[in-house]
């Protein structure tokens, strides 16, 4: 099987489902029951899935690798292939693996979330540190928190009106980046510019929220919240119909939307063609991510590139550091990112190349 390359039909196969049930499980799109979700992705790291090539290699069948040393993932949302987790945990899983360390994975089902009950299957006493990726809950991390293992969070709960985390925790930079991306609009003449995504869902939105409203400080413009769309994440950020009539519903169409990450700008980019809308010519978009997709959208999409693969080497060493060192202060780390100007943004790719 390990020679073989596995695709969503063998996944498929295996468990007696569809394809497009497949698809939409590892995808996290459409609706799916926690269990079945669970059930699919288990499959497909067991098979060998690509989307899950960090968790399937010598680390798992290694002789050199301690079956007694681990480091459990904790996500409730599994990154996919194209989302920057997926790249740091890669690096992430080199890193421990070579220090010999498993990563067992365990994704936190909704009724775990809202119970705040961890894992049927997770076993503390077997576990020498624990990483968090996609698990934003402020109730569950505290949970997680106080199970007294060496901990680290790549990204975190927001800490609006809330102390951050009792753990170590790496971010991206989003600040700087998105205020710079701010600036050059506004630099160039785009004044009206809304914001779209739930500034709370996670520290890194709002942390994206924050440089976005202090770019229109430093540069004396009024924010307008009837510009932007922030919603609790709740709402439907992947249906483009829902945005098209969410922007059809703002008086005066903005100049540009700062959008919360790649995937809202990408939403948004086909909500605007629905409604007859072009991108650069009536508005123009940012997103945060530089993720696949945001290369190969028409227009190609001005964002922000993540170092996702050296993060997750990064994210190893504190983890790695606070297992050898369980008493040192908490941490709070930020890797610099990059602002990539393309065609969403018109004329300014020209300025920024």
């Amino acid at each position: 099987m390990l020679n073989k390359k596995i695709t969503v039909q063998d996944i498929a196969d295996e468990l007696g489902i569809s394809r497009n049930t497949v698809s939409k499980a590892l995808n996290n799109t459409g609706t799916l029951a926690d269990a079945t979700k669970s059930k699919i992705i288990q499959k497909a790291i067991e098979m060998g899935y690509k989307q899950f090539a960090y968790v399937n290699n010598t680390s798992l069948f290694s002789s050199n690798v301690s079956a007694n040393k681990e480091i459990a993932l904790f996500t409730h949302s599994m990154p996919n292939s194209t989302h920057f987790g997926s790249y740091l945990l890669s690096g992430f899983e080199e890193k421990i693996s070579n220090q010999g360390y498993r990563l067992p994975m365990y994704v936190i089902r909704d009724n775990e979330l809202n119970s705040s009950s961890l894992p049927s299957n997770f076993n503390p006493e077997t576990i020498d540190g624990i990483i968090c990726i996609e698990l934003f809950d402020k109730k569950y991390s505290q949970l997680i928190c106080e199970l007294g293992i060496p901990t680290l969070f790549v990204d975190s709960p927001c800490t609006h009106n809330n102390s951050p985390v009792n753990a170590d925790i790496l971010l991206m930079e989003n600040y700087h980046s998105t205020y710079n991306m701010t600036k050059t609009l506004i630099n160039n003449n785009k004044t009206n510019i809304g914001f779209i995504g739930d500034i709370y869902h996670c520290e890194s939105f709002y942390e994206r929220w924050k440089g976005y409203c202090a770019a229109l400080f430093d540069s004396k413009i009024h924010f307008d919240i009837s510009s932007s769309i922030l919603e609790d994440d709740k709402e439907p950020y992947g249906n483009s119909e829902w945005l098209g009539n969410k922007i059809m519903e703002i008086s005066v169409l903005p100049d540009a939307f700062i959008c919360a990450n790649d995937f809202i700008a990408i939403n948004v980019i086909k909500a605007l063609k629905h409604k007859n809308l072009s991108v650069p010519d009536d508005i123009l978009i940012c997103g945060f991510d530089d993720s696949m997709e945001s290369k190969i959208i028409e227009p190609h999409l001005t964002t922000v590139n993540i170092p996702s693969y050296e993060m997750g080497d990064i994210a190893a060493n504190l983890l790695l550091s606070r297992i050898d060192n369980p008493s040192i202060p908490f941490r709070t780390m930020h890797v610099r990112t990059l602002v990539k100007f393309r065609e969403s943004t018109g004329n300014i790719l020209n300025e920024k190349r």
